[in-house]
Formats: C-alpha cells, structure tokens, sequence
C-alpha cells in the first residue's frame, strides 16, 4: 500500500504496462504529471518516514531520492518499449 499523497501502486503499474504509443495525448501528459508529483513527493520524504511497502515500492519505480533508473525503465529499455 502506498503511502498517503503518493501515487497508488496500480496506478503506476498501469501506466508503465502500457506502451505510449497506445496512449492518447491527455495520457501521456496525465501520466507524466502524476509522475512528477510523486517523485517530488517521495523527494520531500525522508527515507526514516516511508513505510516498508513504499521503500519497496519507491525502489522499482526508482523514486528512491536519488537520480536513477527505475526497474521498470530498465525492463522498458530491454525489451525496446522506451521511447
């Protein structure tokens, strides 16, 4: 479970399973946006605050505060999805 104010877990699983070529315009900028907002997000929490599952969580989507990829872009890039 993510944590409150944070971008739920489904949610950015199902923005990162489907492929932006698939996506409208409104979504891609939806989704962007949200991802922005929860990166600060997860900048502006210390890591002694997050709880367990959002460490976790935080970890696969990269937003670790720290400028590096997410598992998730990674297995993007391998199987060429990545923009």
């Amino acid at each position: 479970m993510s944590d409150t104010g944070r971008q739920s877990f489904t949610d950015k699983a199902g923005a990162a399973l489907k492929p932006d070529s698939e996506k409208s315009y409104l979504e891609q900028g939806s989704d962007m946006l949200k991802g922005k907002a929860d990166s600060a997000a997860s900048s502006g929490q210390p890591q002694s605050q997050k709880s367990y599952g959002q460490e976790i969580g935080d970890a696969v989507s990269g937003n670790s505060n720290e400028n590096q990829s997410s598992l998730a872009d990674k297995a993007k890039d391998a199987l060429g999805m990545q923009k």
